[in-house]
């Protein structure tokens, strides 16, 4: 109630009083004045009193709203902060799994001696698994996210013959904005579809022959990777890959010794559901590097063991599809994938034969060759826990052509590669899994990658898996 409303209303009350008494004397009226005189100026000081009090109490009121604000601002930067550092030893410890991978094998031809006739040797680690028991190549994981922004992720290979090498070791952005993310590290490259998914995650004992002869089994590359999912409801994503070129088919294992990147990869994929219980993805992939002196051991036509190099350009397509089935999308008990790759490699450049002038000593001219390989695959689970495979491969050697062959200078018998044979392999493999965590698989496969050598193959693996362990690739 402001001061001119109380005041109104007392000088109100005064005149009513006025007029009630307009017969009293003169005394009366001057003591009447004197009293409203007081009770004016008592109602003025209590006014101005409570005016001050409440300027007071805003006053008080704005500091106290200011602080507050102050506090919550400093407390949410400091939340922010501590999200990036650890608030005690526990913390943010990683999730860590190890996965064991052990077989039985029994091979009717030494794997020791294997090649793939009709195609250069890829370097690689594309042997069948050994003879005899033994513990294949087994996974230590270590994954956790560093920050608000960042995921961290190492992947130790524990090979059999008791070396450790790091397979995968990588961070990755969490916070980009429109459905990008960035890798950066060692990592296996997004080419074809079964490359990125760890050996333990394979329907297979071994990886298909294309793989082994366009990638050396699996291309890993240090570099950096940058992918983008499109906001649409049909599943859409590029990619675009830069690496150092550190394996097979860039070169020898190291890597080249420049400036900049040595490979280059740019991969899409598209996918999609069709009704409650099929889903499918395509995908297309294009790997371009640059070999230099790309160096491999081979024989001659007099027995001779000798090295040879390839300096040039090296261009792989990878094309790829996967359709997967299970009754409204409930695979616990019933469930079908269908999976196939068809790969494509271009190579211009240089052969030097015999680098060491171990026989008929160092020459070096042209190569061009165009060689081609695919294969499908076929798993059913036919009830819980138990599935059924099949898989089918073949390569094409297409046309290689060696300028030292077409001189006169060496003879085609020089070099295996120009035998032009088609190698073949049909796989057969069940499996049984008592829960997700453990797998026991039985496989027999006729391999024909040896030209007039048949190699009938029976392997008997198990796979456990230990500790926290993230989800698989579509």
């Amino acid at each position: 109630m402001g001061r001119r409303t109380v005041t109104a209303l007392v000088v109100s009350a005064a005149l009513s009083w006025s007029h009630a008494a307009n017969a009293a004397s003169g005394d009366d009226l001057k003591e009447l004045r004197e009293q409203v005189r007081q009770l004016r100026e008592q109602y003025e000081k209590r006014i101005e009193a409570l005016e001050k009090r409440l300027q007071r109490a805003e006053a008080a009121a704005g500091k106290t709203e200011a602080a507050a604000s102050k506090a919550e601002s400093a407390a949410t930067q400091a939340a922010v902060q501590a999200s990036g550092r650890p608030r005690g030893e526990n913390v943010f410890n990683p999730g860590i799994s190890l996965i064991l991978n052990g077989t039985y094998g029994n091979l009717s031809q030494d794997p020791n001696n294997y090649r793939i006739n009709g195609f250069a040797p890829t370097l690689g680690e594309v042997n069948p698994p050994s003879r005899g028991a033994s513990l294949g190549e087994s996974e230590l994981n270590l994954s956790a996210n560093i920050d608000h922004n960042l995921r961290g992720t190492a992947i130790f290979a524990l090979a059999p013959d008791d070396t450790v090498a790091v397979e995968e070791a990588f961070i990755q952005t969490l916070s980009l904005q429109q459905g990008f993310t960035l890798k950066a590290g060692r990592f296996f490259s997004g080419v074809g579809y079964l490359n990125e998914i760890h050996a333990h995650a394979w329907d297979f004992t071994d990886a298909p022959l294309a793989n082994k002869v366009f990638l050396g089994n699996r291309l890993g590359e240090d570099g950096v990777q940058l992918r983008w999912v499109a906001p649409t409801e049909t599943y859409i994503d590029f990619g675009l890959e830069l690496g150092r070129g550190r394996q097979f088919p860039a070169a020898p294992a190291g890597g080249r010794n420049k400036n900049g990147f040595g490979s280059a990869n740019f991969f899409t994929h598209v996918g999609g559901d069709i009704g409650a219980s099929t889903a499918w993805q395509l995908g297309l992939s294009y790997l371009r590097t640059s070999p230099q002196e790309r160096t491999y051991d081979d024989l001659d036509s007099a027995g001779a063991t000798v090295t040879n190099s390839f300096s040039g350009k090296a261009r792989l397509w990878a094309l790829s599809g996967v359709l997967k089935w299970a009754p409204n999308g409930n695979s616990s008990y019933n469930s079908f994938k269908l999976q196939g790759e068809y790969f494509r490699r271009n190579e211009r450049g240089t052969l030097t034969y015999d680098t060491l002038a171990a026989s008929f000593g160092t020459q070096g001219n042209g190569l061009s060759a165009r060689q081609s390989g695919w294969y499908v695959q076929g798993v059913y689970q036919f009830m819980p826990q138990w599935r059924l495979g099949y898989r089918y491969d073949r390569l094409d050697a297409g046309t290689t052509r060696i300028g030292l062959v077409d001189s006169g200078a060496l003879t085609a018998a020089d070099f295996p590669m120009l035998a032009g044979y088609n190698p073949t392999r049909n796989t057969l493999m069940t499996d049984w899994s008592p829960s997700e965590f453990s797998r026991i698989r039985l496989q027999f496969a006729r391999d024909t990658s040896r030209r007039g050598a048949t190699d009938n193959q029976v392997f008997l693996q198990f796979i456990t898996s230990m500790g926290a362990h993230g989800a698989h690739k579509f």
